[in-house]
């Protein structure tokens, strides 16, 4: 195991060797305390307004270079060795002209108070890098919904995202990036320890994890960091010891083997969902509506369902579907259904020392009729009060396996047991799907609590097996308006 204690990353074009002051130091407070890159602002400190967006520059395993809009609040500063940064105000051209972003939101009208603006232009330099210069509307909105502005009403900072490609062409990074940053790939395990005795690992290798983590079973495992990073800015959380596994290559792969997708501890929320999606097209809205872009950019899709919260949107299709996850300690692997994962509150059926390597989706079956609904008060960016997924093998109108599955239901996400007996080798009709919304009594005591009332979960719950029914046999889907009257 290597002996590196110094973060390297480019900031803005420019190297910086440092020593974090904590392993959770976080990315904004490195930028405005010690580089006074005061562009990046602290809105809400939990991933969710986006005034501290920056760009990240990545080199992936094959020399290409990705580049993301990420959250700078939750992010901590050493998981970006190796990569490179843009702040605002780095993004200008070298003769000082300001870049297409910059000045379209001028143009546009697209500023009044200022404190959002920063975090709009980096989304959109975002998309500038990866060559989006005239984008949709439909997606700028993606792009940009993880931005939030209380003066302009959005119209013109959307249409200043349109037009960016109506000015000349701006410098893109393009090659010479790729090379510097090949220069400054992490080679071994970094270790950063405080005098207090806090200490952060990154290992490079999954072998060098398992021994890690079996070394410190009471370590936090950090993957994307959008719940873990709360832990410090919210709840003030003195973590002792963090294993990061972002920079492991074989957990950011995705693998399609033996009637299943594999896919990675470490692989991105958003190059997950387009492989699953491909296999479950009904996940799509889940995918744009699973918090925002920055961090879906971010956050692990395997994270999401390691992490066992009740109102995840993740867990739900995925139990619904059958997927399982390949859990190591050590050299010792074992595989189980996702849904034997979850005994209680943020209790598993883990060892200690033990983590959740992969998941494993199986492929699509043609004959399973399959749908995912999410209910918040906000379309965008909102905490499931419901989150409801159906999984139903049906030959010759008849149910064959029923798999139902709810997050917001229950204390872990859970399967509907008693509603999946009502269904399984009965004829799918009204007069079954009745049955089995009787039976979602006996599967769920929903709770009241600030996102809807123990009432509303469980009407809404069932009415959702009534919309699969509805629209499993119409053959159309329910519009917004339709399922909402």
């Amino acid at each position: 195991m290597g002996n590196r204690r110094t973060v390297r990353f480019l900031l803005n074009g420019e190297l910086r060797e440092v020593v974090p002051t904590s392993p959770t130091q976080s990315l904004l407070n490195y930028l405005r305390e010690e580089e006074r890159a005061t562009g990046t602002k602290e809105g809400c400190a939990e991933g969710d307004c986006g005034a501290c967006t920056v760009t990240e520059a990545e080199l992936t395993e094959t020399g290409e270079v990705r580049f993301r809009a990420i959250n700078a609040c939750i992010r901590f500063l050493p998981t970006f060795d190796g990569r490179a940064i843009w702040t605002v105000e780095g993004v200008a051209n070298p003769d000082g002209s300001l870049h297409p972003a910059q000045q379209a939101m001028i143009d546009n009208h697209g500023s009044q108070c200022g404190f959002c603006t920063p975090g709009f232009v980096m989304s959109m330099y975002t998309m500038y890098q990866n060559g989006e210069t005239k984008p949709s509307r439909e997606r700028v909105l993606d792009c940009l919904s993880g931005n939030l502005c209380r003066c302009t009403g959005y119209r013109p900072i959307v249409e200043a995202a349109m037009k960016m490609g109506d000015y000349p062409e701006a410098r893109t990074c393009g090659d010479t990036l790729a090379e510097r940053l090949k220069a400054i790939r992490p080679e071994g395990t970094l270790e950063v320890e405080t005098a207090a005795g806090n200490r952060y690992y990154a290992p490079a290798t999954v072998e060098e994890l398992a021994a890690l983590y079996e070394a410190n079973p009471d370590a936090v495992i950090l993957a994307g960091g959008t719940d873990v990073g709360l832990w410090v800015t919210k709840h003030l959380m003195d973590l002792k010891t963090v294993i990061y596994i972002g920079g492991i290559q074989d957990l950011k792969k995705i693998e399609q083997r033996d009637g299943a997708i594999e896919i990675g501890a470490a692989v991105l929320l958003n190059d997950a969902f387009p492989v699953v999606v491909e296999q479950y097209p009904e996940m799509e809205e889940l995918w744009k509506r699973f918090s925002s872009t920055p961090i879906r950019n971010s956050g692990t899709f395997v994270g999401n369902l390691a992490n066992g919260s009740p109102i995840g949107d993740n867990p739900p299709p995925m139990i619904a579907v059958g997927a399982r996850v390949v859990l190591r300690k050590g050299d010792r692997r074992r595989e189980m259904p996702l849904e034997d994962l979850y005994l209680a509150y943020r209790k598993q059926a883990r060892d200690a020392g033990e983590f959740v390597e992969s998941v494993r989706v199986p492929l699509r079956r043609e004959s399973v009729k399959f749908a995912v609904y999410k209910l918040s008060k906000r379309y965008d960016q909102d905490i499931s009060a419901v989150c409801a997924a159906f999984a139903l093998d049906i030959e010759n109108g008849r149910v064959k396996d029923a798999r139902i599955a709810y997050g917001g239901m229950a204390a872990t996400p859970k399967r509907a047991s008693h509603a999946e007996a009502a269904l399984n080798g009965a004829p799918w009709d009204e007069a079954s799907v009745q049955k089995a919304m009787s039976a979602m009594e006996q599967d769920y005591q929903p709770m009241t609590d600030m996102r809807a009332t123990s009432e509303y979960r469980m009407t809404t719950a069932k009415n959702l097996v009534y919309r699969f029914f509805v629209e499993t046999t119409s053959g159309q889907e329910l519009s917004l308006y339709a399922a909402n009257n």
